[in-house]
């Protein structure tokens, strides 16, 4: 008995679904080349960078890390210059996050290209085209968000749900 599943009747559309998930591993290890720091710092750099300042505490909940591990996240981006510590503008007791507006530049300057290219093929198809392909990856996504564990929540943070559940 053959232990490897036979792909040969999956749909090509699959197989390039697949090959976009590993480029964009290979992107985002490239771009945190470029910004000298790993992986799980670029994790975190990026929800700082959509979602603005936050608390350490939240930094570690959104990454699935212990709040020690985040601090030690948040000294490695402070010591690179990609982020700071700043008061918590209602809360005395507390500190914010804030990502650093050179290193926001920076990420993005490696980002609009990619990004722009692929808006830009999404406007060679005609309107109704375009609607189709958003339901496939709208329908990828719900997939992919049922097939994570739920003791780790459908965006991959422990404990916690995805935005449509």
């Amino acid at each position: 008995m053959n232990a490897r599943p036979d792909f040969g009747s999956v749909h090509e559309s699959t197989h390039l679904l697949r090959e976009v998930i590993q480029l964009s591993d290979v992107f985002e290890s490239s771009l945190a080349r470029e910004l000298t720091v790993n992986k799980t710092d670029l994790e975190a750099m990026e929800h700082l960078i959509q979602h603005g300042p936050t608390s350490p505490t939240e930094l570690a909940r959104v990454l699935g890390i212990s709040t020690a591990a985040a601090t030690v996240v948040v000294d490695r981006l402070s010591r690179v210059g990609h982020v700071t510590r700043q008061p918590h503008p209602t809360d005395r007791r507390a500190v914010s996050v804030v990502p650093a507006d050179a290193s926001i530049a920076r990420a993005f300057q490696h980002l609009m290209p990619m990004i722009m290219g692929i808006d830009g093929v999404i406007r060679d198809y005609t309107p109704e085209q375009q609607d189709v392909i958003t339901d496939y990856l709208r329908k990828v996504v719900h997939v992919y968000r049922g097939s994570i564990p739920s003791s780790t929540g459908s965006n991959g943070v422990p404990g916690e749900r995805s935005p449509d559940a």
